[in-house]
């Protein structure tokens, strides 16, 4: 069997295609995310703090350093983007949170899964007839006319 024959057969199986699916939902779903903390959260929490935008927040480690956006201050030298970081540990944590409130709406359903009695099968009626046979045998008991 060729290599590429192989790769076909790897490639084409059930959870590496399931993987491909999951990386390319996580990527979107991490977009609207960052989204969200980027349009909606971090306004909201830089009004509270004083109205500045937390993506602009860091410190100038040369003293070359005196823009006032990160993306001039990124040009001139070396910084210490820590708003930034923040608002990338905020997606995290809501990131997070929201996986964490997914698995558990899953497991609840499957523990109403598991607590389901199973349905109880008819017994077809020649199974009864024999049950019954058989039960006046073991019994000494003639059968019934």
């Amino acid at each position: 069997m060729s290599v590429i024959q192989e790769f076909k057969e790897f490639a084409m199986k059930g959870n590496v295609v399931d993987l491909a699916i999951g990386v390319i939902i996580g990527a979107a779903f991490g977009r609207i995310v960052e989204s969200l903390v980027a349009d909606v959260f971090m306004p909201v929490i830089g009004a509270v703090v004083g109205g500045l935008d937390f993506s602009n927040y860091f410190i100038g480690l040369s003293s070359a350093v005196t823009a006032t956006s990160l993306a001039e201050a990124r040009k001139q030298g070396a910084v210490l983007a820590y708003g930034n970081f923040l608002t990338i540990a905020i997606n995290f944590l809501i990131i997070a949170f929201i996986l964490f409130l997914i698995i558990k709406a899953i497991n609840r359903m499957k523990k109403k899964e598991e607590a389901k009695p199973e349905a109880v099968a008819e017994v077809p009626q020649d199974v009864k007839l024999l049950s019954e046979i058989r039960d006046l045998l073991a019994g000494g008991a003639a059968p019934r006319a």
